[in-house]
């Protein structure tokens, strides 16, 4: 269920409800009891926590394979040090 906020036109308190999305906007204010209007807002954006949200995580296997040779053919091609290290 979403959180709506309202605004009273009397005396202009603001303030928030956990409604669902078919309830009618019935609030009064908790002020002054007035009747109140609810406020078109933006809504919450998508928060993806944790690691693992990438956009290659759901790539298909022709796609993985093929990375996987660039990746090799880069390597090759002087991605050591002179000393023949690895890198970390």
């Amino acid at each position: 269920m979403p959180t709506y906020e309202y605004e009273c036109p009397t005396c202009g308190c603001r303030f928030e409800r956990f409604e669902p999305i078919t309830a009618k906007p019935k609030a009064k204010c908790p002020e002054c009891g007035a009747k109140c209007r609810r406020l078109i807002g933006a809504g919450a954006g998508i928060i993806f926590k944790g690691p693992g949200f990438y956009a290659t995580d759901y790539r298909d296997a022709s796609y993985k394979k093929a990375a996987e040779k660039e990746g090799r053919s880069e390597g090759e091609a002087g991605g050591g040090n002179s000393k023949g290290e690895e890198k970390d």
